[in-house]
């Protein structure tokens, strides 16, 4: 399925003392990505609570981080669904520093399709489905 990518500028408030990004800041990164993938495709985060009454929650994780972004770095990063089920989906996404195309961090995550009144899975509306899994 096709790749998604958006800039991310590192600010200061995002590195340690040595200007290096705070590891949990990658994570941010990469729900921005989430987000930004969803609203390409037509579909607001608050649009699919109200409308649908729906949630996408992190289910779980796995990242490598590979090298370190530094201040000021212009980043790409990346989201990809590389799987998904009825109630949920697998996001391979990366984060690469945009002058050399440099991974810098590689994660598979797992959204859930949550009914949002009752916190539990539920299936991904089939028009949902088919406008942010179907990109060939």
């Amino acid at each position: 399925m096709a790749e998604f990518g958006w800039p991310v500028r590192v600010y200061y408030e995002d590195t340690d003392s040595g200007g290096v990004v705070y590891h949990t800041n990658y994570l941010k990164y990469m729900e921005r990505v989430r987000t930004e993938f969803l609203r390409a495709r037509g579909f607001e985060q608050d649009e699919l609570l109200h409308r649908y009454g729906i949630i996408f929650a992190v289910h779980s994780l796995t990242v490598d981080f590979l090298k370190p972004a530094r201040f000021n770095d212009l980043l790409r990063v990346t989201a990809r669904i590389s799987e998904h089920g009825r109630a949920s989906i697998v996001f391979a996404q990366a984060i690469l520093r945009d002058t050399q195309n440099t991974v810098l961090c590689r994660a598979q995550v797992k959204v859930a399709c949550l009914d949002s009144a009752r916190f539990r899975p539920t299936p991904i509306p089939e028009n949902i489905l088919v406008e942010i899994a179907d990109d060939g």
